[in-house]
C-alpha cells in the first residue's frame, strides 16, 4: 500500500477543494438563468446569501471554531463587501442585460486581474507556466463567449456591469488571501457571507415580495445556490486559496466556461458547436499548464560529496604521530 507524505496529501486535498469549487460554481449558471426568471438581482442575491448564512452559521456552531482574530477582520470585511455582496449583485444584473457568451468573456478577465493584483500587493511569483497556462485558458474563455454570444443580446451597461463583477471578484480574491493567514476557511467564508448578507438587506423587500409570486422551481434553485456554490463551494476555495498562489486559484476557475458548456449540455439540451467545444478544450489546456510545475535538474546535491572526503582523511592520525603522544 503506497504510503502519501503530508504535504502531498495536502496537495491533493487542495486540489480536490478546487475541484468542488469549480465544479459547483459552473452549476450556478444554470441556476442562476432558472432562479433570475422570478427573482430581480437584489433580491436573488439576499436570498442566495442567507441561504448561505443559515447553512455556514450552523456548521460553525457545531465545530466551535469561534470567533475570527481581529488581525483578519478587516480583510474578511472588505472580501464581503467586493465579493460576496457587490459581486454577486452586479452579476446578476449584468447577466440580465447581455446574453451569457459576452457575461462569461467579460467576466473571465477575474483571474488576469487576480494574477496581476497577487503579483503587486501580494508578492505573489508569477512563473512563466502560469502566464502561458492564463493566455491559453483566456484565449478559450475568448472563443467560447464569441460562440455563444447572440446577435443584438448585449447592452454597454450589461458589458460595464460584468467588467465591475470581475473587478470586484478579483479584489475580494487579493483581500481574503492574507485573511487565511490568521483565520480558518470556515470562519473567512462564514463571516464574509455574512458580510455581504448584511450589504445586500437593503433588498430584503424585494426577496419578501417577490418570494410569495415565484414558481417553487425558482426558489428552490435560489436555495440550491445558497447552500452548493456559496456555503460549499467558497468555504473549499478558501480552503485550497490558503495552499497555494491567489494566481493559480484564479486560473484554476477557466475551467468553469467548459464545465458551464458541458452541463448545459446535458441537462438544458444545449448541444454546443465546434467551435465552443474548441474553446472548452482550450480553457481546460490552459489550466492544466499553469497547474504545472517545472522538474528542475538537482544540480547542488552533486556538489557537496566534493568537500566531505578532502575533509575526512585530516582526522586520522599518522603513524608517527602516534609514537610522539
Amino acid at each position: 500500500m503506497m504510503n502519501t507524505s503530508p504535504p502531498a496529501r495536502t496537495g491533493l486535498l487542495a486540489a480536490g477543494a478546487a475541484t468542488v469549487t469549480v465544479v459547483l460554481w459552473a452549476s450556478a449558471f444554470v441556476s442562476i438563468r432558472s432562479a433570475g426568471a422570478a427573482y430581480s438581482p437584489g433580491a436573488l442575491a439576499l436570498g442566495r446569501l442567507l441561504t448561505g448564512v443559515l447553512a455556514l452559521g450552523a456548521l460553525w456552531a457545531v465545530r466551535r471554531e469561534g470567533l475570527p482574530p481581529r488581525s483578519a477582520w478587516r480583510r474578511i470585511a472588505v472580501s464581503g463587501v467586493l465579493w460576496f455582496g457587490f459581486y454577486m449583485v452586479v452579476l446578476n444584473w449584468g447577466e440580465q442585460q447581455v446574453d451569457a457568451g459576452t457575461a462569461a468573456l467579460v467576466v473571465n478577465i477575474g483571474p488576469l486581474l487576480i494574477a496581476v493584483l497577487g503579483a503587486r500587493l501580494l508578492g505573489d511569483s508569477l512563473p512563466p507556466r502560469l502566464i502561458a497556462g492564463m493566455a491559453v485558458s483566456f484565449a478559450g474563455a475568448v472563443t467560447v463567449g464569441l460562440s455563444m454570444s447572440g446577435g443584438g443580446g448585449s447592452s454597454a451597461l450589461g458589458v460595464v456591469l460584468c467588467l465591475l463583477a470581475a473587478i470586484a471578484y478579483a479584489g475580494g480574491v487579493v483581500a481574503q488571501k492574507p485573511a487565511l493567514e490568521r483565520a480558518s476557511p470556515l470562519q473567512v467564508t462564514t463571516f464574509g457571507c455574512l458580510v455581504g448578507a448584511v450589504v445586500c438587506l437593503p433588498f430584503a423587500g424585494q426577496l419578501v415580495r417577490e418570494a410569495g409570486e415565484a414558481p417553487l422551481s425558482a426558489t428552490l434553485n435560489m436555495v440550491y445556490l445558497g447552500l452548493f456554490p456559496t456555503a460549499l463551494a467558497f468555504t473549499t476555495w478558501a480552503y485550497a486559496l490558503a495552499r497555494t498562489t491567489a494566481g493559480r486559484m484564479g486560473a484554476t476557475t477557466y475551467a468553469v466556461p467548459a464545465l458551464v458548456v458541458l452541463m448545459s449540455w446535458l441537462a438544458l439540451g444545449e448541444v454546443p458547436g465546434v467551435l465552443t467545444l474548441a474553446g472548452g478544450a482550450l480553457c481546460l489546456s490552459g489550466v492544466a499548464v499553469s497547474r504545472s510545475r517545472s522538474r528542475r535538474p538537482a544540480v547542488a546535491p552533486a556538489a557537496a560529496p566534493a568537500v566531505a572526503p578532502a575533509a575526512a582523511p585530516a582526522a586520522a592520525p599518522r603513524p608517527e604521530q602516534e609514537q610522539v603522544s
